[in-house]
């Protein structure tokens, strides 16, 4: 009972929502599925029983919009209700905390809704040119677009936190785990054919970005906000779309992602950075995640101490060199100005997709 009582509202009531649809669509999917007493006609078992009414069958979403947000909270089977309900329950007990009813409430909306309006244009498309209308038939359903929200909060939060696995045999950061979230689910997509989790976690894992980068209110940690709320957006380099891939292949999607941030920019859909917004944001990353992740083992309060030593030391660090960098582009911008070869105009914080630095004289 003490347990329940700590639980968050929000995240009390999806583990409710979740379990309730799903027994729900289960038992109406078990009933469509058993032979009809007053037809001759057996049931012919390839065919999937399909449930609209809780699904998101692209074919037919329009007569039943609400499944835009239920089918998020649908599972099929057992395996995925416990996976999905792991990660409603430890996931949103701390981000709830962390941002407040409101703003998860917010989060959770933009990272069911959104991804699922993107889902059906693509199924019905891929219907169209295969020419298999069964593809515009899929049902769409799981909490996979909420996993991979959950990660990118995560590693905007605390990505340096590093997590042990089998006790401690295995040890990995935060910070990797969207990444290998996509790469599982995209190598199983094309192996063992789970396209819907493979096309849901990238629409989950760049609409959740974008919100997150450039949308949400941040809290203000760094103490420089007079209002009680941090900046617009999340500028820190620590945050750019590439740094969610290894090492070796961000030069590449940085450069792209800037190219995709420029063409945005200039079209007003986003707007660019400043240089001080981005020393905010980094500031912000220094002094984010204070708390660090809840823990459930007791056994284990010597080293998280050692650890949350090691990261204030850290993000202290981190805040010193931004804080330097701010007074140095100060006094460079109060110095007598020079005559400089013109550059390219491209909107500040060009690098905020990516990773890279622009030199217009290379």
């Amino acid at each position: 009972m003490a347990f329940r009582i700590n639980l968050p509202p929000v995240t009390r009531g999806l583990l409710a929502i979740t379990v309730g649809l799903t027994l729900l669509y289960n038992i109406a999917r078990w009933r469509l599925s058993q032979p009809d007493p007053s037809s001759t006609t057996p049931v012919n078992p390839a065919l999937r029983p399909y449930v609209p009414y809780l699904a998101l069958i692209p074919s037919v979403s329009l007569w039943y919009p609400w499944t835009f947000l239920s089918a998020t909270f649908v599972e099929q089977n057992i395996i995925t209700l416990l996976v999905n309900g792991a990660t409603i329950l430890f996931g949103g007990r701390y981000l709830e905390r962390a941002w407040g009813s409101q703003g998860f409430t917010y989060v959770i909306l933009i990272a069911s809704i959104i991804p699922n309006l993107l889902v059906v244009p693509t199924y019905i498309f891929w219907a169209a040119i295969t020419g298999n209308p069964e593809r515009a038939l899929t049902p769409i359903t799981g909490g996979i677009t909420t996993q991979a929200a959950f990660l990118v909060a995560f590693k905007q939060l605390v990505p340096e936190h590093t997590v042990s696995i089998y006790k401690g045999m295995i040890k990995m950061r935060v910070k990797h785990f969207p990444g290998i979230f996509l790469a599982v689910n995209t190598l199983s997509g094309f192996l063992l054919g789970t396209d819907t989790a493979l096309i849901l976690a990238w629409y989950g894992l760049i609409t959740t970005w974008t919100y997150l980068r450039f949308f949400k209110r941040q809290p203000d940690l760094s103490g420089s906000s007079t209002e009680n709320h941090g900046p617009k957006g999340d500028a820190s380099e620590t945050f750019a779309f590439a740094t969610f891939f290894p090492d070796i292949i961000q030069p590449p999607i940085a450069a792209l992602s800037n190219q995709i941030y420029i063409f945005l920019c200039n079209l007003k859909v986003l707007k660019s950075f400043s240089d001080e917004e981005i020393a905010t944001g980094n500031e912000q990353a220094a002094a984010r995640g204070d708390s660090g992740l809840p823990s459930f083992n007791r056994q284990a309060r010597g080293a998280r101490g050692m650890s949350k030593r090691e990261e204030a030391e850290r993000r202290r660090a981190l805040a010193l060199k931004a804080l330097d960098e701010r007074l140095n582009a100060a006094s460079s911008r109060a110095a007598p100005q020079t005559t400089t070869p013109s550059a390219p105009d491209l909107p500040k914080g060009h690098e905020m997709l990516g990773h890279t630095d622009y030199r217009p004289d290379e």
